[in-house]
């Protein structure tokens, strides 16, 4: 996630989680506007290369022109993060140094009113972050059920007032398509209203709920997390930030999860298959911004990061 200058939320804490240094393969599987990218290619210099790739293609044109000096350092591809353990095999690629996933929406996306992802200025509402892809959040509103859209609001977005605002919607619907931002902004708004001051407007789960749909965001990112720690080199890292709660806990659960790899039978006591973890933690809990990142970029106040060490075990 990066403000209008392009500057990347956390750099300084992600390079220093990454153990970034000269040499190696290292992987960015979000590129965005390239600011991680950038970095990380500077501090492998001189012979250090990086895969970085991106669901949304005009993230990726942006990446590629800031990326550019570095020439046949970086491999730049159109492709979805999860897909990473293919991509190592199309290019042939050993052990991996480190991989970086940055899970935010970019501000080159946000403040885009075509792209549909803020309520802050009118445009369609798209929010597809790879737009070759059907599925756009109108069509969701506007087409499933009143049951599964309140299930999203609430599973997504965590949004106590999920079946207020799925009615309303499924009524406004009724009378005409939701197309916009501004009108599903303001059919929310008019579903729940604010009592007493609050720090965030009204609609601003819903937009969460519904854009963590339409890009399937949790969808399969526990088992890449799995399959690309596998693919780092002994004493490789892996880092990922995060944006919400919902993101934060498969990052947290999975790693965990990776650090106790015993296979013995749930009843057993006690660990007798002295099996040894894939990782070991890096951080034991998520590192945050600090006061003058956030206040300098109030978009980055919610991030976390969370990072794990491969340790030098078979498979």
């Amino acid at each position: 996630m990066e403000t209008t200058a392009h500057r990347p939320v956390l750099l300084r804490e992600a390079l220093e989680a990454l153990a970034v240094r000269p040499g190696g393969l290292w992987v960015d599987g979000t590129v965005g506007g390239g600011g991680h990218a950038e970095a990380i290619l500077r501090a492998t210099a001189p012979d250090g290369r990086l895969l970085a790739c991106d669901r949304d293609a005009e993230a990726l044109e942006t990446a590629r022109g800031r990326l550019a000096p570095f020439g046949e350092r970086v491999l730049l591809r159109h492709a979805d993060y999860r897909r990473l353990p293919a991509l190592l095999d199309e290019i042939g690629a050993g052990p991996v140094s480190g991989v970086l996933l940055d899970l935010g929406i970019s501000s080159l996306q946000l403040d885009d009113a075509g792209r549909g992802f803020s309520f802050q200025k009118d445009g369609p509402l798209d929010m597809r972050i790879d737009r070759l892809q059907p599925t756009t959040a109108a069509d969701l509103v506007n087409a499933l059920p009143e049951e599964r859209l309140a299930a999203i609001l609430k599973e997504h977005g965590e949004e106590k007032a999920a079946g207020r605002i799925a009615r309303a919607l499924a009524r406004e619907r009724a009378r005409a398509p939701v197309a916009t931002t501004r009108r599903l902004a303001e059919i929310v708004a008019s579903a729940v209203p604010v009592r007493g001051p609050s720090r965030i407007h009204p609609a601003t789960r819903t937009f969460q709920a519904l854009r963590i749909a339409v890009n399937r965001e949790l969808e399969g990112l526990d088992r890449l997390i799995e399959e690309a720690a596998a693919r780092l080199e002994p004493g490789g890292r892996f880092a990922v930030i995060s944006f919400h709660s919902l993101e934060d806990r498969v990052v947290k659960r999975t790693f965990r999860g990776l650090t106790r790899r015993c296979v013995c039978p749930r009843d057993l006591p006690v660990c007798a298959c002295g099996r040894p973890g894939l990782v070991r933690l890096v951080t034991s809990r998520a590192l945050r911004p600090s006061a003058e990142e956030a206040r300098d970029n109030p978009r980055s106040r919610s991030a976390r990061l969370r990072a794990a060490e491969r340790l030098g075990t078979a498979l």
